[in-house]
C-alpha cells in the first residue's frame, strides 16, 4: 500500500548473542542425528535490506559462513534466529553426486523443501532466485530451518555453501521498522477468513485465490489469481521487474485454522515465473502487474477470481480479503462492527483511476481484490487513507489486459 515516505529505519542496533545477534544454533542429539555447524550471523549493510516505497517490509536479511560437508558431523545445519516468522535460506553453491540432495525443512518436518544437482521443479521443491549465483530455498515458517544433506557418500568434502538468510520480522518489528497512514478507518472490522466460513461461505470461499506475496525475501503485498489460465495480478508499486518477480514467492491457504486463532499453516508456496504486463502511469494510477507463477497445478485447486468489466456505482456492496502487514489472510466485510454497515463503495468516481472506500486495510494490503455483491473484482485496492482508501478501477484493468487473460 503506498502511502507517506518511509521513515528512516535505524542503521545499527546492537544486539545481545542470546536475543537476536546468534542465527546458527546447536540442537539436541534427539532432533538431528549429527551436531550442526553453529557461525555466527550478521545483518547484511543497509543497502542489501529490503526498501520498496509503499512496500511493507517484513523481514532483514542477514549473512553467515556456513557449509555442508560429507562428513558425519557437518552434514546437517541448523539456522535459527529467535523470533523469527520465517527463515529463507540462500544456497551461494551446490556439489552434490548423483542421488544426494539437501533438504530445507522445519524442525517438525511440517515443511520441507527438496533440491538436487540439477534444482528441477519437476522432481524437487520450487526456489527463487536473485540474479546472482547461487539460488534461494522456499521460507520456511517459524524462527528455524534444519538444512540436512542426504547422501551415502563417506569423505570429508564440501557438499553446499550457505551464505545469507532472510528472517522475518514480528508484528513489533513490523510496526517498527513501516510507516503509513491511517487505512483501519474507525474500528477495526476485519476478522480471520475463517470466521465466515459458515455465515458468508462465498466471500471465504472466493478469498482461497488470495495469496500473502514475499517479495525477493523481505517484502509483503497481496496477490491473487485472476482468470482460468495461469495469471496472477498484484500493484505494480509491489513489484515490476522480472528480476523481483523471479525473487518472489506466492503464499496460498497461508491462514489461521481456528476463528481468532493465531495457528495458520504454512500454506502452499509458489515462486514468480514471468512477468507479462506493468501498467504505465503512478502509484495513483492503475498500478497493477500481471505475471504467472511456477508449479501452477499446485495452486489451481485454490480457484481464481475474475476482472468486472463495467464500472461499479456509488454504494455498491463490496468486501477484501488480503494480507494486510504480512498477517494470515483476514476479511473486511463490515465498516465497524460485525453484523452492523456493510462496506460499500464510497465514491466510484473518486479519480480518473480510482474508487474509494473506507473498508479496513493497512499495509500489506496492497494488491487485494476488491470484490462486489456478485463476487467479481471492482478494484485493485492500492492506496491508503481514511476516509478514502482507495483502488483502481477494474474495468480499466482489464480493458489493457484483456488479451492476456481468460476472464471467464
Amino acid at each position: 500500500m503506498t502511502h507517506a515516505p518511509r521513515r528512516l529505519r535505524t542503521l545499527a542496533v546492537m544486539l545481545s548473542a542470546c536475543t537476536l545477534g546468534l542465527s546458527l544454533l546447536s540442537a539436541p542429539a534427539e532432533a538431528y542425528s549429527a551436531p550442526p555447524l553453529a557461525p555466527q550471523s550478521e545483518r547484511a549493510p543497509e543497502s542489501d535490506q529490503f526498501v520498496a516505497e509503499g512496500v511493507t517490509t517484513v523481514g532483514e536479511l542477514r549473512t553467515l559462513d556456513g557449509a555442508l560437508s560429507y562428513a558425519r558431523d557437518g552434514r546437517t545445519q541448523v539456522i535459527h534466529h529467535p523470533g523469527a516468522t520465517y527463515v529463507k535460506v540462500h544456497f551461494a553453491s551446490l556439489r552434490l553426486g548423483p542421488g544426494e540432495y539437501v533438504t530445507v525443512a522445519s524442525p517438525d518436518g511440517r515443511e520441507s523443501h527438496r533440491y538436487d544437482r540439477h534444482l528441477n521443479r519437476a522432481t524437487g521443491s520450487d526456489y527463487t532466485t536473485d540474479g546472482q549465483p547461487g539460488f534461494w530455498a522456499m521460507s520456511v515458517e517459524g524462527d528455524t530451518a534444519v538444512v540436512t544433506l542426504h547422501s551415502t557418500r563417506a569423505s570429508r568434502g564440501s557438499a553446499a555453501t550457505i551464505d545469507r538468510f532472510w528472517r522475518g520480522y514480528d508484528r513489533t518489528e513490523i510496526a517498527a521498522h513501516n510507516f503509513s497512514t491511517q487505512s483501519v478507518c474507525s474500528t477495526d472490522a476485519r476478522r480471520d477468513v475463517v470466521c465466515y466460513q459458515s455465515s458468508h461461505p462465498t466471500e471465504f470461499a472466493r478469498g482461497n485465490a488470495v495469496a500473502r506475496l514475499l517479495i525477493s525475501g523481505g517484502g509483503s503485498c497481496t496477490t491473487w489469481r485472476v482468470g482460468n489460465t495461469n495469471r496472477m495480478l498484484t500493484n505494480k508499486h509491489c513489484f515490476s521487474t522480472q528480476s523481483a518477480v523471479s525473487g518472489s514467492e506466492m503464499q496460498f491457504n497461508y491462514q489461521c485454522a481456528t476463528c481468532g486463532g493465531a495457528n495458520p499453516g504454512p500454506g502452499t508456496k509458489v515462486s514468480g515465473a514471468t512477468l507479462y504486463q506493468v501498467s504505465s502511469g503512478g502509484s495513483n494510477q492503475l498500478d497493477y502487474a500481471l505475471y504467472s507463477v511456477n508449479n501452477f497445478a499446485a495452486i489451481q485447486g485454490y480457484g481464481t477470481l475474475y476482472l468486472a468489466t463495467s464500472a461499479t456505482t456509488t454504494g455498491a456492496q463490496m468486501y477484501i480479503p488480503g494480507h494486510g502487514d504480512g498477517s494470515p489472510k483476514r476479511l473486511s466485510i463490515f465498516e465497524d462492527t460485525q453484523n452492523g454497515a456493510r462496506c460499500t463503495v464510497r465514491n466510484a468516481n473518486y479519480s480518473t483511476w480510482n474508487i474509494s472506500y473506507s473498508c479496513d486495510t493497512s499495509g500489506g494490503n496492497s494488491g487485494s481484490p476488491v470484490l462486489n455483491s456478485s463476487h467479481r473484482v471492482i478494484a485493485l485496492h492500492h492506496l491508503g487513507g481514511c476516509p478514502s482508501n482507495q483502488g483502481a478501477k477494474a474495468h480499466l484493468i482489464y480493458n489493457e489486459i484483456a488479451g492476456l487473460i481468460d476472464n471467464g
